[in-house]
Order: C-alpha cells, then sequence, then structure tokens
C-alpha cells in the first residue's frame, strides 16, 4: 500500500490523515472493548446464580428441593460457553446429562455429549442432534429440570423432517434455497418450522411430562422475535401455516417435492401456540441481544469523548440502501468542534451473483461505504461480526476510512467480485478476532470529527 502524507487533496475537501486514522483506531477500540463488555459468561453470571438452594434465572425462581435431575441442552454457536457455565453452576447441585451441539468442541463439559453441528445446511449429523435431544428431552419428568441453552445457528446443526417423506437431502436444499430467497432470517425461520420435527416449539412439546423447562437465549435476530432465534425449538411460535403459504407464493424456485406436497395438504400441523399446556411450566430468558451491543457501544464511544447515538432503522435492509441512510443520518449529526459516534447493530443483505471471492456483509458494506465517504471529511465506518467471522474469510469485519477507496486496489472490481476481504487484508484494515462464543448479530460504527 503507498505510504499516505499528512494530508490528502481529494475531490470534496481536505482530508486530515492523522484524524482519520485516529479514528480508525477508536472505531476499532469501541468494537474490541464492545465484545469484551457483552461477554456471554459475565451476563450469564449476572442473571443465572444460586441463591440459598434457589435456582435465580432473572426473576424466576427454582427451588433445588424440587429436583433430584436436570438436562442440559446447548445448541449453537454459543452452546459450548454456554453449557460450561451452567455445568459448573449445576455440579455439586444436581446430578445431570445432556447434550452440546455447536461447529466446535472447544472445551464442553466432559458430562455431556457434544456433537459438530453441520452448518449453513442440515446432514444426517443434524438429524442425529435431533433424535438425541428429543430423546432427552422425552426422558425428562415433574423432578427433571431441563435447561435448554439456544444461540444462533442452530437451525441447521439440528434438525428432523416433520414427516418420514421427507428426506434429509430435501430438507437441506429446502434450507439452501431459502437462504437465496431473499426473505428475511424471521421468514425463512417461518417455513422451516413448519416442516421440522424439532422447530416451533416442538422439542418443549416434547419434554412438557411434567418437566420445567428453562430456556436460556443469545439472540441473533431482530429485537423482541425469541421464537425466531434457531428457528424457536422451545419457544411458542408466532407464525402460522397460513403465513407461510404467503411467504411461499414470493419464493421463486420450486420446493422440493416431498416439502411442497406437505405444504399443499390439509393434513399439516401447525405448530404450538402459547396457550399449549407444554408451556405451562416452561420459561426462557433472553440473556444478551443486539441491544446489548448498542448499549455498550454507545457508553464506550462516550468514555472516548464522542456524542453517542443509536439508530438500528436499517436492519435487514440491502448493504447500499443501509450504507446511504447511515451516512445520511450521520451528516445530519455532525457540528463543528464534535466528535460524533452512530452506533447501529443487526444485519445487512448482500445478494451474491456468481462465483464470490473472500469476505462477507461486513467487509462489503465498510467498501461500499469507503466509496461514499471517500475524499469527505474526516469519517471512519467499521462494520463488523459479534461471533468473529464474516461470511466465507477469517475476518470478522473491517474499518474503512475517506482514503480507503483512493489507496484499495480495484475496490470497484472489488464489490462486484464480492472480493473485499482481499482488498482490506491487503490495506491492513481487516478486523481479525478469532470466533467470539457469542453470537449477536453485527455491529456498525459510524465515527465523525468536525
Amino acid at each position: 500500500m503507498p505510504e499516505r502524507s499528512q494530508t490528502v487533496a481529494c475531490r470534496k475537501s481536505i482530508v486530515d490523515t492523522r484524524t482519520v486514522a485516529t479514528l480508525k483506531e477508536h472505531a476499532k477500540q469501541i468494537y474490541l472493548r464492545t465484545l469484551e463488555a457483552a461477554r456471554l459468561d459475565t451476563h450469564l453470571a449476572e442473571q443465572v446464580r444460586w441463591a440459598d438452594g434457589i435456582l435465580q434465572v432473572g426473576e424466576h425462581s427454582f427451588p433445588l428441593e424440587l429436583y433430584r435431575r436436570a438436562v442440559i441442552i446447548a445448541l449453537g454457536k454459543a452452546a459450548v460457553p454456554m453449557a460450561v457455565y451452567s455445568a459448573d453452576l449445576l455440579r455439586g447441585y444436581l446430578p445431570f446429562t445432556g447434550l452440546v451441539l455447536a461447529p466446535e468442541n472447544s472445551g464442553a463439559p466432559a458430562e455431556l455429549t457434544f456433537l459438530r453441528g453441520s452448518h449453513p445446511f442440515p446432514d444426517e449429523s443434524s438429524r442425529r442432534a435431533a433424535e438425541l435431544a428429543l430423546e432427552l428431552a422425552r426422558e425428562a419428568d415433574g423432578e427433571t429440570l431441563v435447561l435448554w441453552l439456544i444461540s444462533g445457528g442452530a437451525s441447521a446443526m439440528m434438525e428432523m423432517p416433520l414427516v418420514p417423506e421427507i428426506s434429509m437431502d430435501e430438507m437441506a436444499a429446502f434450507h439452501r434455497m431459502l437462504v437465496h430467497s431473499g426473505l428475511n432470517i424471521a421468514e425463512m425461520n417461518a417455513l422451516r418450522k413448519h416442516v421440522s420435527a424439532v422447530k416451533g416449539g416442538r422439542l418443549a412439546v416434547a419434554a412438557a411430562n411434567a418437566a420445567t423447562q428453562v430456556t436460556l437465549l443469545v439472540s441473533d435476530v431482530p429485537e423482541g422475535r425469541p421464537d425466531v432465534i434457531a428457528s424457536g425449538p422451545t419457544i411458542p411460535d408466532g407464525s402460522t401455516i397460513t403465513y407461510c403459504r404467503v411467504l411461499l407464493s414470493r419464493l421463486k424456485e420450486p420446493l422440493p417435492p416431498a416439502i411442497a406436497e406437505l405444504f399443499a395438504g390439509l393434513e399439516l400441523p401447525e405448530t404450538p401456540k402459547r396457550n399449549d399446556p407444554a408451556f405451562a411450566r416452561a420459561f426462557y430468558l433472553e440473556v444478551l441481544s443486539s441491544s446489548t451491543l448498542c448499549t455498550e457501544a454507545a457508553a464506550i464511544a462516550r468514555d472516548l469523548g464522542f456524542e453517542a447515538v443509536v439508530d438500528n432503522g436499517c436492519d435487514e435492509w440491502p448493504y447500499d440502501k443501509a450504507a446511504v441512510y447511515l451516512l445520511y443520518k450521520l451528516a445530519r449529526l455532525r457540528q463543528p468542534g464534535k466528535r460524533i459516534a452512530l452506533i447501529s447493530a443487526g444485519e445487512v443483505a448482500v445478494p451474491v451473483t456468481g462465483p464470490a471471492g473472500n469476505g462477507g456483509r461486513n467487509q462489503h458494506f465498510a467498501l461500499y461505504a469507503a466509496q461514499l465517504i471517500d475524499g469527505m471529511a474526516n469519517t471512519a465506518v467499521l462494520s463488523a461480526g459479534s461471533d468473529g467471522l464474516d461470511g466465507n474469510s477469517l475476518a470478522a469485519g473491517a474499518v474503512a476510512d475517506t482514503a480507503t477507496w483512493e489507496y484499495a486496489k480495484d475496490p470497484a472490481g472489488a464489490l462486484e467480485r464480492f472480493d473485499s476481504g482481499t482488498v482490506f487484508s491487503l490495506l491492513g484494515d481487516a478486523i481479525f478476532t478469532g470466533p467470539t462464543g457469542n453470537n449477536l448479530r453485527d455491529l456498525r460504527i459510524l465515527l465523525a470529527d468536525d
């Protein structure tokens, strides 16, 4: 990369490279400190604990004397740390067994069966995970405390067709079609729930033999939708068959034959709703969500001397519209002599057409934003995933400033090739954290110093 001079003459203004370099460092600092502040173990310890023989889960109390055993079933990208915390909490108080289903075994408790989860599409290992989860659930009785530990990514990791006529190959094809359908995550998961034996509250129904069920959630979906996280295996479902059929009318590709037949037939059962008896002794607590990211990032930005504003209004928008929206909001917030931080959480859509290079939605967003701020007065834009991974790259995301577009190698071509990761790696502006063991959606940080 060519060495930057102290100032760079640009079309729109004179960019102070020292200032924008500082802004980039501040953006990275806000992101990394936010990840630390949103640590799962810290928030679990605050919300799930023993007190005088009573397990306190948020506002709910569960006296130890009511139970003779516990079952821990942890699913998703944060399954291992959630299982470790819960096992440490129960050990010495209640005997327990269970299952951990995660992308990698980074130290799951020895008392629990570990299965490596398939992602992003289900396979036979997903069926095996579903069978074991159902078996554990059905064995629970009135003296069993069942802890469901659920985080994003488990929709593919655990799957079983609702009817035997549907093969796992068809389920994988169905998941693949949905990922490329243009539907948002809530819409995709509504369809997944209605053809699955374990989604949409059906795992809770399997454990309904008087067992006490507690679900702890780490949310990677829009706020207020716990039934969408991992397709809501233990949460009353808010979607309906009628809604699903409306969604199906928007699909451009045909459904796998057996799934199409199931949706077309009158015998398709509705998913369990809030009034189902299975939820009479079921409780849930959202331990972490994207609002945690926003709250922590805003506090850290203020600590660094910025006036912080949170705006999640572009969640699930196309990346280009989201970039324009946020940069326009930043422009309106700018005032002489003030340092502004605009914080936004959620996900943006980046439809991929043709072969993709290296990168993901965060780096693609950051590179597109770099084009919009090219030569603008002192501005930096960071976009990165809270799970530490972005698309098919090893980076969590990237940070851009007002000179990124000028110094990047063929940035316009990189956008067309979906190769933003290569651009930011060459510039030294890709952000690497490794897997964080958390999954709270993406964080965007836009900074301005006037």
